[in-house]
């Protein structure tokens, strides 16, 4: 049975920092490019940031380039994204995404973000 499971959302002030992970099970995880999307209400899912299978190669949405980070553990089969400088603009729901050249793509619950004062 697959599974990504997120963690680590929560509210945060601007200019405060999170880290997300995602705890893949039920698949080759090493096998899979991984991703961060997130969902603002109202607003339709954007990619944040992504990660080859060996962790080679990472590529960032323009809006986050500079300030998050994703890196992943293949050892403990988990990928995630530090978010630093936060801003009100990042609010919303981060989903974990699992992608093959063949096959399915794997999506996480999500984890709520919200960045207040």
């Amino acid at each position: 049975q697959v599974q990504l499971v997120e963690s680590g959302g929560g509210l945060v002030q601007p200019g405060g920092s999170l880290r997300l992970s995602c705890a893949a099970s039920g698949f080759t995880f090493s096998r899979y490019a991984m991703s961060w999307y997130r969902q603002a209400p109202g607003k339709e899912r954007e990619l944040v940031a992504g990660i080859t299978s060996d962790g080679s190669y990472t590529n960032y949405g323009d809006s986050v380039k500079g300030r998050f980070t994703i890196s992943r553990d293949n050892w403990k089969n988990t990928v995630y994204l530090q978010m630093n400088s936060l801003q009100t603009e990042d609010t919303g729901v981060y989903y974990c995404n699992a992608h093959a050249s063949v096959g399915p793509d794997y999506w996480g619950q999500g984890t709520q973000v919200t960045v207040s004062s």
